[in-house]
């Protein structure tokens, strides 16, 4: 059993987002983590790239799988958390505080409302 954090939206992709004003920070769940076992590889965006909600921004390796990593908004990176893509294997340490993914100005706050909350993304992935 993974914690979910309230104050957060998720997404079917396993992407979670905090908004603070217009600032999307972005990661992934404690669930998809697990899912992927030990993290070996991350690829981000840059400072300045635009993103797309539903699109791929980066990719994230483990041992056992590549996966896409989806944006839940659209709008631009302000910031990449560079600290992970250097050591990727500390993703899972602190999924929801030090281990974000992307902080992104978001061009339209509307596009998030087919978030899940925590108790239905914990309902989905853990089926309770």
């Amino acid at each position: 059993m993974f914690e979910y954090p309230e104050d957060l939206k998720y997404t079917d992709s396993h992407e979670y987002i905090r908004l603070e004003n217009n600032i999307a920070t972005v990661g992934i769940t404690a669930f998809a983590i697990d899912q992927l076992g030990d993290i070996v590889f991350l690829d981000l965006p840059e400072a300045g790239t635009k993103v797309e909600k539903g699109q791929t921004f980066g990719t994230i390796e483990s041992v056992k799988a590549v996966e896409d990593i989806y944006s839940p908004v659209t709008g631009t990176v302000i910031e990449a958390n560079t600290t992970l893509v250097d050591e990727p294997e500390n993703i899972a340490t602190d999924p929801y505080g030090a281990s974000w993914l992307l902080k992104v100005s978001i061009e339209d706050e509307s596009e998030l409302s087919d978030t899940l909350s925590a108790s239905a993304y914990s309902e989905k992935v853990e089926g309770k």
